[in-house]
């Protein structure tokens, strides 16, 4: 009965996500879903994106399990946002697609082109679903570890993209920046990878030309 129920919860989440994906499709939306660790650095990674490429036409969609912390530091920038919190909804660990759903009918879609989901901090289960985004997108930290990809593979497998942050910190690391290269294309090796510090902007121009291009907007 257990393997049914989950089966019956993954199938009314995919028919969902095909709604949003053929939602953003006929408004010519193209979605990024970023998932990574709570501390990868997703929200400053899209405050450096948002301020270098006012071109995407962004809307934001944060998801937290409570606060609305993320969504003020990225309301800032002048960009429609909408926050998720799963904790009234027992606290999930992941968006699945009946959220990302009921946050667009709160966004103001007439001219967004991009639309950037931060998923709740989570490698693990965030992976699992699809809420209609076009391409999910790892974020990893330095500070992390090398092992990531080969502990959770399935979000390394899942994303098209990788975006490695806080490289600004690697001096002061014993972290071995070829050996997660390895172990990334263990797992995936057609993954486009980034290496980036929000805090310096290095590396940002190529993850937002990445973005740009992926999204039309180039």
């Amino acid at each position: 009965m257990e393997i049914k129920v989950v089966q019956k919860v993954m199938a009314e989440n995919d028919k969902i996500a095909g709604e949003v994906r053929a939602l953003l499709a006929a408004r010519g939306i193209y979605a990024f879903n970023l998932i990574g660790s709570p501390g990868a650095g997703k929200t400053a990674l899209l405050e450096r994106t948002l301020a270098a490429a006012a071109d995407l036409h962004p809307a934001v969609i944060e998801g937290d399990i409570a606060t609305t912390a993320d969504a003020e530091r990225l309301a800032r920038l002048g960009v429609p946002v909408v926050q998720i919190n799963t904790g009234p909804f027992g606290g999930e660990c992941h968006l699945g697609a009946n959220f990302i759903r009921a946050a667009l009918d709160e966004l103001p879609l007439g001219g967004v082109r991009t639309l950037l989901i931060e998923n709740v901090g989570n490698l693990v289960c965030p992976a699992e679903f699809d809420v209609g985004e076009n391409e999910k997108v790892a974020v990893l930290s330095v500070t992390e570890g090398e092992d990531k990809p080969l502990k959770y593979p399935l979000l390394f497998r899942e994303a098209r993209a990788v975006v490695i942050t806080k490289t600004d910190l690697l001096a002061a690391l014993a972290f071995d920046l070829a050996k997660l290269r390895q172990n990334l294309a263990a797992v995936n090796a057609g993954l486009a990878v980034f290496e980036v510090s929000a805090r310096t902007g290095a590396g940002m121009d190529d993850w937002v030309a990445y973005v740009r291009r992926n999204a039309g907007c180039a």
